[in-house]
């Protein structure tokens, strides 16, 4: 009777083993790749997004988050993603080199808030946006999370379109924000955002814009000490996943995708919403002056932006319909 409880006991070992190493077997790693650094939103997204994946699936998917450019810089990354050598990555507007629509996710002067802005991404504008995208990229999109409005900062205080005239202000070396600082009478200077501070010292520069995370991280305050809250471009970025990987997922398991990335971007649009917030305290508390556009001022800014849209009307075909869609969300 000892042998048989002794053999049992073995046999129930080896079975829970074997389990354990199928279990094992059958845990699927996803690779993500992002080029923030840590800390900052869109990683925080990632690594949440896998957090959610990895409850809902039970184990069976485990992602493994590669934040600040570790698998390469963006249009590396995208190229792997896009090849299948990784499964996923995050970025922004820079997948409209592959599909030009993509550059209307920060088309300027379009949002009001961030409210309006989170309607529009999660109903007919985001939809119109990507119509089309994944047979031409070999790319999906899962989701859209914002990094924050951009606002200006500048040495004298802007008050109106006047003050923005001639005025030499840093722009990312992208061809719509170029544009739009044109539009502004803003003389743009495309360079790398790493080099603003030693810009500004020098007096190359009279100022720039970037979203808040960048204003506070870099105390630019202390630099270009009037920050005025423009909020002209609503920077936003989005998970990518490979195509071909996607549609070879069960059905279940493409269930489980979705709802991680919608529930990752819920996540990371309410740390912007309370980032903007602590982020006028601390401009405010380290000696920078924070003024609000006149509705003068707004409204001019806002014809500024439409004429930028032009971009969009001779390379998007459905760039209307997008555009009246957000005036929808309103």
């Amino acid at each position: 009777m000892k042998r048989f409880w002794i053999l049992l006991m073995a046999l129930l070992v080896l079975s829970a083993g074997m389990a354990a190493t199928a279990a094992a077997a059958e845990k699927i790693e996803i690779k993500i790749a992002g080029m923030k650094p840590e800390g900052e939103p869109e990683t925080l997204g990632m690594y949440k997004f896998g957090e959610i994946l990895g409850k809902l699936s039970g184990g069976k998917y485990d992602v493994k988050v590669f934040p600040n450019s570790q698998l390469g810089k963006e249009n590396a990354y995208i190229a792997n993603t896009r090849r299948g050598t990784i499964q996923m990555c995050a970025t922004g507007t820079q997948t409209s080199a592959l599909f030009p629509a993509m550059a209307m996710l920060e088309t300027p002067m379009l949002f009001e808030s961030l409210d309006h802005a989170r309607r529009a991404m999660n109903g007919k504008t985001f939809e119109l946006i990507n119509k089309g995208f994944p047979e031409k990229s070999g790319l999906r999109t899962l989701n859209a999370f914002p990094l924050g409005f951009r606002h200006f900062y500048s040495k004298k205080p802007l008050k109106s379109m006047a003050d923005l005239k001639g005025l030499k202000m840093r722009v990312p070396n992208i061809p719509l924000y170029v544009n739009f600082a044109r539009e502004c009478g803003i003389s743009g200077q495309p360079m790398p955002f790493a080099e603003v501070p030693a810009a500004l010292d020098q007096g190359v520069i009279d100022g720039g814009d970037s979203p808040f995370a960048d204003i506070v991280a870099l105390k630019m305050y202390e630099i270009t000490p009037n920050i005025t809250l423009s909020g002209h471009i609503l920077v936003i970025h989005s998970l990518y996943i490979n195509e071909e990987f996607y549609r070879g997922l069960p059905e279940q398991d493409r269930q489980w995708f979705d709802q991680a990335a919608k529930e990752s971007a819920d996540h990371v649009w309410e740390l912007i919403a309370d980032l903007e917030k602590n982020a006028v305290k601390t401009i405010a508390e380290g000696g920078g002056k924070i003024s609000e556009p006149t509705p003068e001022f707004r409204a001019a800014m806002v014809e500024a932006g439409k004429r930028s849209w032009k971009l969009f009307y001779d390379s998007v075909p459905n760039a209307k319909e997008i555009l009246d869609s957000a005036e929808e969300y309103k």
